[in-house]
């Protein structure tokens, strides 16, 4: 944490003029120099967090895209900013990591100044990104995955550094750590016993056991806000608890991550057009599952539908906030979730908040 809060402060101070050289050290603690702020980007993730860093004439210096992880992961967020950046629908596609159809070729044929990328991405590239350099083309590494605020703030910074667009990066950086201090600072005031908490990926439907997580994603968000994940300690990273685990620990409060998953016919969509009436239905599904009836979460409708794209952003505040009224009803008693998302949106980004991306199982 001390090396990545040193990394924040000397990105912050690091504010050039246009023309000049760009210096930064990114999230891998790589130092990087490129002659001037890119006027070609091959953007690899963080697509919602660089428009926002970037403001809304960022997009137009992108020049490829790892498309997979938006248009296919989260498809009606990218309808929403196709609406407004056509444009990227013509983008080249470089491919995905996570399926292995990354090319260093199409990569390279793009002509970026600059592969901006996630660490996943990085790590998952291997060989690729010294093929990347080779061919003269810097990468940049930063991570909001991570889920600390350190890493939070310096990939922020990095991408307003890189970018020439530090008053941004600054803005951003000091609303985030102000809402997650705050929601800190509420939960340690709380002083209550912790709940126990269950989050499921709801993609599969309720007849077939989604993962569960045990460091990372949502696991660092209910240590964020002082919950107890039953998942802790049974799974390293991302996997599916036993059923009868599950029962056996008795949650008091249930997660359902869905997204807009829209192959998938029983899973809990929430996102950018979601149906409320939808939602209820498929979060309902899951309460029908042998031995859930008796669960304290079901008995006392703390059964909640939570965007999985949520946890790994700048506006992640919102749902560490929302679980984190859950969990400390009083302590947060003042905090609208809803009303601080669909105000990131109107202040940030050039579409508004248009969708369901928290819900309480009536």
């Amino acid at each position: 944490m001390k090396r990545l809060a040193a990394l924040a402060a000397l990105m912050l101070a690091t504010s050039l003029p246009a023309g000049a050289e760009v210096s930064l050290t990114d999230l891998k603690g790589r130092s990087v120099t490129l002659p001037d702020h890119p006027a070609r980007v091959l953007l690899g993730f963080y697509y919602e967090d660089f428009i926002a860093i970037t403001g809304k004439d960022g997009i137009d210096k992108v020049v490829a895209l790892s498309r997979g992880p938006w248009a296919d992961w989260r498809p009606m967020q990218w309808q929403a900013y196709k609406a407004v950046y056509p444009q990227i629908e013509t983008l080249p596609d470089v491919g995905d990591t996570e399926t292995s159809t990354f090319s260093v070729e199409a990569a390279i044929a793009a002509k970026p100044d600059v592969a901006l990328l996630a660490a996943w991405q990085f790590d998952a590239l291997g060989e690729g990104v010294g093929q990347l350099e080779a061919a003269g083309i810097p990468v940049v590494v930063v991570d909001y995955n991570a889920q600390t605020l350190e890493a939070h703030l310096a990939s922020t910074r990095v991408i307003g550094t890189l970018m020439g667009t530090e008053d941004r990066a600054e803005g951003l950086a000091r609303l985030y750590e102000t809402m997650i201090t705050d929601t800190q600072a509420r939960v340690a005031a709380a002083g209550d016993t912790p709940k126990k908490v269950y989050v499921e990926l709801a993609k599969k439907g309720p007849s077939e056991v989604g993962n569960s997580y045990g460091n990372g994603m949502w696991a660092g968000v209910i240590d964020l806000v002082g919950g107890a994940n039953i998942a802790k300690g049974q799974i390293e990273n991302w996997g599916p608890l036993a059923p009868e685990y599950v029962l056996a620990e008795r949650p008091e409060v249930i997660l359902l991550a869905g997204s807009e998953w829209m192959s998938a016919p029983e899973a809990v969509r929430v996102g950018f057009k979601a149906d409320a009436a939808e939602v209820q239905a498929r979060m309902a599904a899951y309460t029908t599952r042998a031995g859930w009836a008796d669960l304290p979460a079901v008995q006392s409708g703390e059964v909640h539908a939570i965007y999985h794209g949520g946890a790994r952003s700048l506006s992640d505040f919102v749902f560490a906030r929302y679980l984190g009224k859950t969990l400390h009803p009083d302590a947060f008693a003042d905090v609208d979730p809803q009303a601080e998302l669909a105000a990131y949106y109107a202040e940030w980004l050039p579409i508004p908040l248009d969708g369901i991306f928290v819900q309480k199982l009536k």
